[in-house]
């Protein structure tokens, strides 16, 4: 056995250290917490790019955001954003497979499957951002760049504003890339829980229905919430778009469905939601108490 430096206070893990092939590749097998880790890494960058520059703008009186920063928070949230667009689909794959093929869900999710689904949802949510920052910097910019916003994002009417020529023609391209990027996987998605829906009824157990509904709940609030009130900000017609409005729904996508995260997944497991349980009791015994 290989000899540690250590003292007698410490301890070792030696995991699965008697089969070493095993250390490198359990961690990418299970799919479903393999999609969660990148979901939470996803989130978490995200935030960070958006809600530091927020907190400065609701601190002081100084809001103003130099242009460099503003095209890189441009870049990295809609880069982020597109990647969780396709992430979710691949996340609503794997819940098929789940549920509609259980006995082939180990064959067909394999890790270089996992892996290779990964690597396409973050390929693609960079391209896309390159190709729509790229048509927004071809935009030249005209008088004091006012932006009715919280942060350097996307929404048409924002940035169109501030052009100083005529925009239908960027206008179309960047809705052919919102289309792709949103409306196809929403397509994808819609189309996965119709199958799954009809998997779930038609199994006989109500106990295989509930854990069916289980699996893919969370992943399906998720969704709701994210596309949403995404598909709400990029696809309405610009002569319709409401400023207020539309800094509302920013908060779903960007903050509030990134922070609902954790807590929406974490309720599927049994543990938690008794735990969760013996909580609620014990706040309403003191409360019976105290009264």
């Amino acid at each position: 056995m290989r000899q540690f430096n250590t003292s007698s206070q410490d301890f070792i893990l030696l995991g699965f250290s008697d089969w070493p092939l095993w250390n490198i590749s359990s961690f990418s097998i299970p799919p479903c917490f393999f999609f969660l880790c990148h979901l939470s890494f996803l989130d978490l960058c995200y935030t960070t790019s958006i809600v530091p520059q927020l907190l400065v703008n609701l601190h002081g009186f100084d809001r103003t955001i130099t242009k460099g920063g503003c095209v890189a928070q441009l870049f990295i949230s809609l880069a982020l954003g597109s990647t969780e667009c396709v992430l979710l689909v691949v996340m609503a794959f794997a819940c098929y497979a789940a549920v509609c093929r259980p006995f082939h869900y180990t064959t067909i999710m394999q890790p270089w499957l996992c892996l290779l689904l990964a690597s396409i949802s973050w390929f693609g949510g960079f391209v896309n951002s390159v190709a729509q920052r790229g048509l927004m910097m071809a935009m030249p910019l005209c008088g004091l760049c006012y932006l009715d916003h919280f942060f350097c994002e996307m929404p048409m009417p924002v940035f169109l504003k501030l052009a100083c020529k005529d925009t239908k023609d960027t206008e179309a391209k960047m809705f052919v890339a919102r289309v792709i990027i949103m409306v196809l996987p929403a397509s994808l998605l819609l189309v996965s829980y119709v199958y799954l829906v009809q998997t779930v009824l038609n199994i006989k157990s109500a106990e295989g229905q509930r854990k069916a509904f289980e699996t893919c709940g969370s992943h399906l609030m998720v969704v709701f919430l994210f596309y949403g009130s995404a598909i709400y900000t990029y696809l309405q017609p610009t002569h319709s778009y409401s400023t207020s409005h539309g800094k509302f729904a920013a908060l779903f996508y960007t903050i509030i469905t990134p922070m609902l995260n954790p807590f929406i997944y974490t309720l599927r497991n049994t543990d938690m939601k008794a735990a969760l349980r013996k909580v609620i009791k014990r706040k309403r015994a003191l409360g019976l108490r105290r009264q």
